[in-house]
């Protein structure tokens, strides 16, 4: 490529980008949404509802200005898309409550507030429920930069397309990966390096389910690795340490591996002992 290519290329595209939304601002939209939930996210102490609301119309009209600016929305749209969004927040609020109670069965938890100051897991569970709503109105890239903004922070990837019931807690958290067609249910627990992926990276299956279904109540420990969107893992069970799964198990299952190369499975049926995995 000749320099003059090259400057060429540049100009296409800082221009094919002038709708592309700046991740810097909206990381700091995301942080200001995040102080108006919790004040330890926030230099702002709220001394009446009065000046809550006050914040949350600058943070509306914030918004408003993305989906106008980027997303070339009209002013009509623009305001009726970002009050759909600020009308979901009692919810994401009720959601976000239920995951800090999750985390407060952990016997390591001292306070609930400081699983909102100190817990990755809380936080990545955060961005995701902020960024799900987001995507399930039909915005693009910002509830991706919101996710990967927390990615970044506490090195728990979890894809906004993602379905995540209610009290889901992630303990230690670092290297958990939860893919985009994920489902999961309510009070499932898992640990660091855990990953829900997919068995397919094909292109042709964009449009599939490609992760697997975590079922209520399910217990997850670290780095076992869970693929596939046939997948089911049933209520009730528990997948230990480093185990590989790409085929279900039924409720009230514990898999773990009970000597090298060796996985055992033991259901209140059966139990399976699974070679060479």
């Amino acid at each position: 490529m000749n320099v003059e290519n090259y400057y060429q290329q540049l100009l296409i595209e800082h221009q094919e980008c002038s709708s592309c939304p700046s991740p810097v601002e909206i990381v700091q939209f995301y942080k200001k949404l995040t102080g108006l939930f919790f004040q330890d996210f926030s230099t702002i102490k709220f001394s009446s509802v009065e000046q809550i609301k006050v914040y949350e119309s600058r943070l509306k009209s914030d918004f408003s200005s993305f989906l106008v600016n980027y997303c070339k929305n009209s002013n009509e749209q623009a305001q009726g898309q970002t009050q759909k969004f600020f009308d979901e927040f009692p919810q994401i609020l009720h959601l976000l409550n239920k995951d800090i109670e999750a985390a407060f069965q952990d016997p390591a938890a001292k306070s609930k507030r400081e699983i909102i100051r100190s817990y990755p897991g809380f936080y990545a569970i955060m961005a995701y429920r902020i960024a799900n709503t987001l995507l399930r109105q039909g915005i693009e890239d910002i509830p991706r930069i919101i996710t990967e903004y927390a990615h970044s922070k506490t090195g728990i990837d979890i894809h906004p397309g993602a379905t995540i019931g209610e009290y889901f807690f992630i303990d230690h958290g670092t290297g958990v990966v939860i893919g985009e067609t994920t489902h999961i249910g309510n009070h499932v627990k898992i640990y660091q390096g855990v990953t829900l992926g997919a068995l397919s990276v094909d292109k042709v299956d964009a449009t599939v389910k490609r992760h697997p279904t975590i079922e209520d109540h399910v217990v997850i420990y670290a780095s076992a690795t869970i693929l596939g969107g046939k997948t089911v893992i049933g209520q009730n069970s528990v997948v230990g340490g480093n185990v590989w799964l790409t085929r279900s198990i039924p409720p009230f299952t514990k898999v773990y591996y009970k000597a090298a190369m060796n996985l055992e499975i033991e259901s209140e049926f059966d139990t399976y002992v699974f070679k060479d995995m």
